[in-house]
């Protein structure tokens, strides 16, 4: 039986395409599931992208917090105004609808976030923020993408990329004692406009915003715009988002 004073942890997942367009999946990248399993001391489970209303709100009392985590499609910009993708444009229409649900719920209930890559752009689109669409088309911001081809390795995609500057007296100059980090950097997309509930962090040395808090979360609610499910145990700033992250769903355990 399992111990019930471990939190359970939820994981958004993707929704994928198999076999010649005959099987539907729902996953995600094994990194996030070791990473919630090895340095948050909590249980992960998978969401099915698929819930909605009150079967969604019946999952949210069984689970103690929430990871969303990065993906190969974008959130589609009729969810923020943006102008229409390219007709090649992969898209995830069951996980933009499910997470841009699930976090302001999250939030109401007190329950843990913890957003990766394109989990930092959710929160932001969820609370009425917009997108950047290519942001190495913009003129005054670098190329934030993973390098191409088939003879790059892992090593290479996730290597440290560039330096982010945290926000004096912020969450993360607190949580690391620290004014600046290197990161990994993975990402077409970046936040353009901030929603008004989201308050910056850090940002990229050319302005990107790099992660975000939820003002008015009771407890940890935080976006990254890198990969921070990357070897966190190499990773100082990786394994503390992780430890805090945990300690805070074991809290919101307790009081539950």
């Amino acid at each position: 039986m399992m111990s019930s004073s471990k939190p359970i942890i939820g994981i958004s997942t993707n929704e994928i395409t198999n076999f010649g367009g005959r099987q539907i999946s729902h996953s995600t990248g094994l990194r996030y599931v070791n990473a919630v399993a090895n340095f948050t001391n909590g249980i992960p489970i998978l969401i099915p992208s698929s819930i909605r209303g009150k079967d969604l709100d019946h999952l949210l009392q069984k689970i103690d917090g929430i990871v969303l985590t990065g993906g190969r499609a974008n959130i589609e910009p009729h969810h923020f105004g943006g102008e229409p993708f390219p007709p090649d444009e992969p898209i995830d229409i069951e996980r933009d609808a499910i997470v841009l649900e699930l976090i302001p719920k999250c939030t109401n209930l007190g329950i843990p976030i913890f957003g990766i890559c394109r989990g930092i752009q959710e929160m932001n689109v969820a609370y009425g923020g917009t997108l950047h669409y290519r942001v190495h088309l913009l003129p005054d911001k670098n190329d934030h993408r993973m390098p191409r081809g088939d003879d790059v390795t892992v090593e290479e995609i996730f290597k440290l990329k560039h330096k982010i500057d945290f926000v004096e007296n912020g969450y993360f100059s607190k949580l690391l004692n620290k004014k600046s980090c290197l990161v990994n950097s993975l990402h077409g997309q970046a936040i353009d406009k901030i929603a008004d509930e989201l308050k910056i962090e850090a940002f990229s040395d050319d302005g990107v915003i790099e992660a975000v808090t939820i003002a008015n979360h009771p407890s940890f609610a935080v976006g990254v715009q890198w990969h921070a499910e990357y070897q966190p145990e190499n990773n100082e700033l990786n394994r503390c988002l992780f430890k805090e992250f945990g300690h805070a769903c074991s809290e919101y355990l307790k009081k539950k």
